[in-house]
């Protein structure tokens, strides 16, 4: 049974590689940023013993899965259950025209119109990615990578078969 974690930088097409391998292997599908923060405004990230419960409420139920996000803290625990990891380590530039591309994610904006509200935000966000010291950035992946046990591979371009 394939259980797979897709991680990287926004807009590096975690979404889109998730999707495509829940619906080409009908494999359960958990978007991390569906559990990792709680419905306040401004957002603010769930505990981390919440979100791990609800990662082991989801390997429980499903025999086959894919996780995607960029919480190497919430990957870390998922890599318990998981036996591959695909990571999305591609150039910035590219990052950056996938979310100026980027669709209407409707289970994260009420609207296209807030979603490219927060555009900007996000492209500053994508920018850091290499200067970060948190979970969410290169030097977290990169060891994230490095550790996992796994089935692992890196792709730097979103050509992905």
């Amino acid at each position: 049974m394939r259980k797979v974690l897709v991680f990287g930088n926004s807009g590096s097409g975690k979404s889109t590689l998730a999707k495509k391998l829940r619906d080409s292997e009908e494999l359960a599908h958990l978007d991390l940023d569906e559990l990792a923060w709680q419905n306040t405004s401004p957002p603010q990230r769930a505990s981390l013993e919440e979100s791990c419960n609800a990662i082991q409420d989801f390997v429980q139920e499903n025999n086959a899965w894919v996780i995607e996000g960029c919480y190497a803290d919430l990957l870390e625990f998922a890599a318990q259950e998981a036996n591959e990891a695909i990571f999305l380590n591609l150039p910035i530039e590219v990052c950056i025209d996938n979310a100026r591309q980027r669709p209407w994610e409707p289970h994260k904006y009420s609207s296209k119109e807030a979603q490219d509200a927060n555009l900007e935000m996000l492209l500053d966000w994508i920018k850091q990615y290499g200067k970060r010291e948190d979970v969410f950035s290169l030097e977290a992946h990169s060891s994230f990578y490095n550790n996992f046990a796994g089935k692992k591979v890196m792709l730097v371009d979103n050509e992905i078969d």
